[in-house]
């Protein structure tokens, strides 16, 4: 039996949630995941309202909807980020306030705690998100970087992170990261880095999700081997590298949709990223036959309910279960 194919709702919060629920029955999927933005799933109302939690719960089971995971990208992003204006556009207001910011990363991790809480209340143990970077914008190494000022990155993930991630231990509640870059960690090194500075605390694990990692250059099969016990949740999201010469992999500040980039999301199947080999390496893995592959579906050039539709279809096409037996067992000995 097939694994459940999820749909995150967070590129479709313009939506009312009764409204994407009939959407994705009719799309074919078997839940959502959802998002801590729009009217998807609020953390203050869930942990203000003692039925809340259970009203969106009833929602779900109405459409015959499973629920695996929230995610709370958004929030995340500022805990560790130095904070500009941009972080207004996806911050909650109550997180946002002055926009001091010192203020707002401290609301960030107080949201994110609240979060693993409102899990709790919801019955689910994985929220996705993202943890931020107080060192991204060092990434070239130009002007040279002093290797201390690294160190201080990571450690500041500790320092930040620990006490929410103390939250989540309390909830019963992990937290997957999306591997991603702007985040602490964006590829394999910098992903045990992160696990090195947390002191591999059960807590902290990954979403994995493939579209991050090809055009960058990692193959996410070998981040899947990498981290075989880390994989809390799963991302079906396609991307393309589509370097002709011009184009440059760093996406010569082009804006995603644009055609002069040199990648681009995909919807699933349209792109680079081999899923076989992915649903291979996760059976390998051991990642469960009933834990979700959530489909985040970001296609500038493709219709998004013809790309959703098609996408299910997709996952649930590409996904098996490991053999229980050697192909070849007929011919063993008794």
């Amino acid at each position: 039996m097939a694994r459940p194919v999820t749909l995150f709702t967070g590129q479709w919060a313009d939506l009312a949630l009764e409204d994407l629920c009939k959407k994705a029955v009719e799309f074919g999927y078997d839940g959502l995941e959802l998002a801590c933005w729009g009217d998807h799933f609020e953390v203050d109302k869930a942990i203000s309202d003692d039925t809340y939690c259970a009203r969106k719960r009833e929602l779900l089971e109405k459409h015959n909807l499973q629920l695996f995971a929230i995610s709370n990208h958004l929030v995340g992003q500022a805990v560790l980020d130095n904070i500009d204006a941009r972080h207004q556009a996806i911050l909650p207001e109550h997180v946002w306030g002055d926009g001091d910011p010192a203020g707002v990363n401290e609301r960030a991790a107080e949201e994110m705690k609240n979060t693993a809480r409102a899990a709790q209340r919801l019955g689910i143990g994985v929220v996705n998100g993202f943890t931020g970077s107080s060192i991204w914008h060092l990434i070239y190494d130009f002007p040279p970087t002093p290797r201390t000022m690294i160190d201080e990155g990571y450690q500041l993930l500790a320092d930040r992170w620990n006490p929410i991630l103390d939250v989540f231990q309390e909830c019963g509640v992990k937290f997957a990261l999306e591997v991603h870059p702007t985040e602490i960690a964006f590829d394999v090194y910098s992903s045990q880095r992160s696990l090195d500075a947390l002191e591999g605390r059960e807590e902290f694990g990954f979403n994995f999700d493939p579209s991050h990692l090809i055009w960058q250059g990692v193959d996410p099969v070998e981040f899947i081997r990498a981290f075989p016990d880390r994989i809390y949740h799963v991302h079906m999201k396609d991307a393309s590298v589509t370097l002709n010469g011009s184009t440059g992999i760093l996406t010569s500040h082009l804006p995603f949709g644009d055609a002069r980039r040199g990648w681009d999301f995909r919807s699933v199947g349209r792109g680079g990223v081999r899923f076989e080999e992915i649903i291979r390496a996760l059976n390998d893995v051991g990642y469960p036959a009933d834990a979700p592959l959530s489909v985040e579906w970001e296609d500038s050039g493709m219709d998004r309910e013809h790309g959703a539709a098609e996408a299910a279809a997709f996952c649930k096409n590409v996904d098996f279960q490991p053999s229980g037996r050697a192909f070849d067992a007929a011919f063993g000995d008794d």
